[in-house]
């Protein structure tokens, strides 16, 4: 333990994980960790297990005490789906934070505590991330930037504004995203489809994610990419494996 928390190289969550790994879910892991901050951009095809990739990540930087807090961000559809697999596959527990979860804390703990300071784990829907009731807390919570917090945001195309044109209107998310991103100090992005066919969109989700590599309507260089980006399709994984 001692040693794997001070090398880039070598890894502890696939061996805590109650699943097998497949090589190629390594990458993002490996990425990650040569990262000084995880700015992380997964952009695996549907099907090639992102939740997995994130799992890991999330796993191996709470066993190197590099992360304290996570907040899972999702569509409301695959919320209890995230809750399963990371607790079934990594034996992470999390709270999804919701209405219910709101009146439950108001009723046991008083009607002004702040939910996202009664655990250090949890999983939101994207809907709740622009209604103030939840928004404002958890900036509250979050202040200017907290240490050793973690944003992962699945299907985080969603984020990205919707036009193509360089000073475009942005979307009530993508306002509320740009703003809570750069609270936390370590930002993990998932998305099958992370470009919408236009580059400003494209450039705008990137400079979310890093906003020091990346401005919105600027060149977007390979290596820059590189950098923060992992991106395999099926077929690729399909001609590896055979």
């Amino acid at each position: 333990n001692c040693i794997t928390a001070t090398d880039p190289a070598l890894f502890q969550a696939p061996f805590r994980a109650g699943i097998k790994i497949d090589a190629y879910q390594m990458e993002p892991l490996r990425k990650a960790l040569r990262l000084p901050r995880v700015n992380l951009f997964i952009a695996d095809d549907t099907g090639l297990g992102k939740t997995i990739e994130a799992g890991l990540i999330a796993r191996e930087l709470l066993l190197r005490k590099k992360v304290k807090s996570i907040v899972v961000a999702t569509p409301p559809s695959v919320l209890e789906q995230w809750k399963a697999e990371l607790e079934e596959r990594f034996g992470l527990i999390f709270e999804i934070l919701d209405r219910a979860y709101l009146a439950r804390m108001r009723r046991e703990r008083g009607f002004g505590v702040n939910p996202w300071r009664t655990h250090s784990r949890f999983l939101v829907s994207h809907n709740l991330l622009v209604d103030a009731a939840y928004a404002d807390p958890l900036r509250e919570w979050l202040g200017p930037l907290l240490p050793g917090s973690l944003l992962i945001l699945d299907e985080a195309h969603h984020a990205a504004p919707a036009t193509g044109a360089r000073y475009g209107i942005e979307t009530k998310l993508t306002r509320a995203i740009r703003d809570l991103s750069g609270r936390f100090e370590h930002r993990l992005f998932l998305s099958a489809t992370p470009h919408n066919g236009h580059s400003n969109s494209f450039s705008a989700l990137l400079e979310i994610l890093d906003p020091q590599r990346f401005v919105r309507g600027g060149p977007i260089t390979k290596k820059s990419l590189d950098d923060v980006m992992v991106r395999r399709i099926n077929d690729d994984i399909r001609e590896v494996l055979a």
